[in-house]
């Protein structure tokens, strides 16, 4: 079986989509199947200092990067292009991660030309919140590429049951398959000492630490988060929020401004991307973790502060319905007054916070692996290609 995954970059600015790209490669590849993955050399600003157009080989695929163009939000690479052109036919099944993007609108059009099944993967790109914002070239793309190339797929990859029920108002009938991220257990066996973190960033030691990991965005609801932190400060005066995540729109100075509204400019860190050591250390060092999100697909950092047996404050919009059945994670509205309400019980009530922590690490561990991934994709392609019924995998507490 030879599968090609597509997605329009990879480079660390972009966030969780870009880890999951290589990660999910890398595990299906490990289960007998060949994977190859093409994608351009864009990085926010810049451009990732790779060799382009020759495949670079890892472990246990293949990767080749392309050069681009960037207009705007957009990734013109005529090279990838070509190569698309050129070699589309040499693949039983293609996987894109993305929509509303030049290379992953080529590359279903090329395989509705050459009967090439394939698999969308939004990412949470078609969610209410992600379609309205920026709404005018959204709909515009959608009604000129996006509408065909979601009604001819083989199969929409969807990584969570909210998600795919978010999506029912563009009354889709493809077939749906829900296959969540993952990560790697060996990752968080044991995360490092918390004094590598201490010594970045001195003003954090002795403090109650809250961490937001994400990139630094409208959609991560840092407005609400600067609302609900100000309740816990004024309870909690020992507390100190990490804002840990890459600025790649230009975000960040609004984002410093609700905080610094809030009037406590001294329990706030921005740290900038943390990665490697440096945010596993991060990670053993705070206490609690918050996502405020209004929309995610599937939150790679809501997974790794789990693994982590962090209690965690998490909203509807981070598509997790599951850590709530699991009472794993504090689920709640998307609302400054109920993320500071979730946040203000776990710290009145330490105990039950670290067991939530210890559910959610177990939760995770258990159902949200890349093998566990991997092997459910692998059945969905099969399903495909053979052709039988797609597979439905259900939830483990819903």
């Amino acid at each position: 079986m030879k599968i090609l995954l597509v997605i329009p970059a990879l480079g660390q600015v972009y966030g969780g989509p870009s880890k999951i790209a290589l990660e999910l490669a890398d595990a299906l590849s490990q289960q007998a199947t060949h994977v190859d993955l093409v994608t351009t050399n864009a990085n926010g600003n810049t451009n990732l200092d790779v060799p382009l157009q020759t495949w670079l080989p890892t472990q246990s695929y293949r990767i080749q990067y392309f050069p681009h163009l960037g207009l705007g939000d957009y990734k013109i690479s005529g090279s990838l292009t070509q190569w698309l052109f050129r070699h589309i036919k040499d693949y039983d099944l293609v996987h894109t991660i993305a929509v509303f993007s030049y290379p992953i609108a080529v590359t279903h059009w090329l395989c509705q030309r050459h009967n090439i099944p394939y698999i969308m993967n939004p990412q949470g790109m078609l969610e209410p919140w992600a379609l309205g914002y920026k709404a005018w070239k959204k709909r515009l793309f959608y009604i000129l590429s996006e509408k065909e190339a979601l009604q001819n797929a083989s199969a929409l990859h969807m990584l969570s049951s909210s998600e795919a029920q978010r999506i029912e108002p563009l009354q889709l009938k493809t077939p749906i398959v829900i296959v969540p991220n993952g990560l790697h257990c060996q990752d968080y066996e044991t995360l490092p000492a918390p004094d590598h973190f201490y010594r970045q960033f001195p003003e954090t030691q002795g403090k109650t630490l809250l961490l937001f990991l994400g990139r630094i965005d409208p959609k991560k609801g840092l407005d609400l988060l600067a609302s609900a932190f100000a309740s816990v400060h004024q309870l909690f005066p020992k507390t100190h929020l990490i804002v840990a995540g890459q600025d790649n729109i230009g975000f960040l100075p609004t984002a410093k401004n609700y905080f610094a509204q809030a009037n406590y400019p001294d329990a706030v860190t921005f740290t900038g991307m943390l990665t490697g050591k440096l945010k596993y250390s991060a990670l053993a060092a705070v206490n609690l973790y918050v996502a405020p999100s209004y929309s995610e697909g599937f939150s790679m950092s809501v997974l790794e502060a789990m693994a982590s047996g962090l209690p965690c404050v998490i909203t509807t919009g981070c598509n997790f319905p599951e850590a709530a059945h699991a009472n794993a994670a504090k689920v709640v509205n998307i609302q400054a007054d109920a993320i500071a309400q979730a946040l203000i019980e776990c710290l009145s009530d330490p105990l039950a916070a670290k067991s939530m922590g210890d559910r959610a690490r177990q939760l995770v561990l258990n159902h949200y692996t890349w093998d566990r991934v991997a092997a459910q994709l692998i059945d969905v392609y099969s399903a495909i290609l053979d052709p039988r019924p797609l597979p439905a995998f259900s939830s483990p507490y819903l």
